[in-house]
């Protein structure tokens, strides 16, 4: 049977601080920096990126591009079709949860012209994720994002992948430096997470760890760091999570947010209301959106990001 998709307008994961995102209207020039190809995506609510890929030269499918997963992400649907063989067993972490999901490993993976050989994949259940749009199969996640400069440009609709370094000469703007984490002994990541440094006025001078996500729609601090207890504190209940797409979320008090020079003004953030027992605590604080942003600019080789960068020649 073939797979049939509907464009309905159904709530996003984090719905409730959509209505804090405004994007600014779209601007005349519409093609990526020195000259690098442009993939044109479409947006779940202005929030989501999906574009199509090819899994073992078969496609295309629609995948949701996300810096948030460090690997990327099967529909078990869509892993049936290919003929995924599962190699064995991976703990993945969610904002509420702890799960074990079957690890495989592609052949080829592409983005437009772009391919990444051999990479490891995910198979796993994406019903909060196929809430919001049925039409996608997969996650694109940092294993296959981590090759190439990224632009996420919300402003003219456009995603660049740059394997050259050659849009890092067009981009103009403050470089925030990634953080490299401390992981585990007993975790071997498949990519280091995309995290910066920021402050917040509700606490004090304590450093706030977040996560660069580009697969959500609102800002989260996680509810088990303890470092954070005072602020989730007064955060108020926003409506009860009726399924595992649904879960109840409670908005903390506006927050003022100072990333490097720049400070965002009455921002909010929102907390899951219950995490499941098993889930191991957080090595970051919480989630910042790239939505939040006109555009954003990515260099995991050089361990930088520009927000809002200004595109043309230094």
């Amino acid at each position: 049977m073939k797979h049939l998709c509907s464009h309905r307008s159904l709530p996003l994961l984090v719905s409730v601080t959509l209505a804090t995102v405004t994007l600014p209207a779209l601007l005349a020039e519409s093609h990526c920096p020195a000259g690098i190809a442009s993939v044109t995506p479409r947006f779940v609510q202005r929030a989501l990126i999906v574009i199509p890929v090819r899994i073992n030269h078969k496609g295309p499918f629609d995948f949701m591009v996300d810096t948030g997963s460090q690997v990327t992400v099967v529909d078990p649907s869509l892993a049936a079709e290919l003929g995924l063989k599962p190699q064995g067993k991976v703990g993945l972490i969610t904002v509420a949860s702890h799960v074990q999901a079957s690890l495989t490993a592609l052949d080829t993976l592409e983005a437009a012209s772009h391919t990444v050989e051999k990479p490891l994949a995910i198979v796993q259940d994406l019903e909060p994720i196929q809430a919001a749009d049925p039409c996608i199969r997969g996650i694109l996640g940092e294993n296959f994002l981590a090759h190439f400069d990224l632009l996420i440009d919300y402003a003219h609709k456009l995603l660049c992948l740059d394997e050259t370094g050659a849009m890092r000469e067009s981009v103009r703007g403050e470089r925030i430096p990634l953080m490299t984490l401390q992981h585990p002994e007993s975790e071997v990541p498949f990519t280091e997470r995309l995290v910066i440094p920021v402050h917040l006025s509700g606490t004090g001078n304590r450093q706030i760890l977040l996560q660069l996500d580009s697969g959500s729609d609102g800002l989260i601090l996680h509810a088990g760091n303890e470092a954070n207890s005072g602020l989730l504190k007064r955060a108020t209940l926003q409506g009860r999570g009726v399924s595992k797409a649904q879960r109840a979320f409670a908005v903390l008090p506006p927050q003022d947010m100072q990333i490097g020079a720049h400070t965002l003004n009455h921002v909010y953030f929102v907390t899951p209301v219950s995490v499941e027992q098993n889930t191991p605590k957080m090595e970051t604080d919480g989630l910042l959106p790239t939505v939040l942003f006109q555009r954003v600019f990515i260099s995991e080789a050089n361990h930088y990001v520009v927000f809002d960068p200004h595109l043309g020649p230094q």
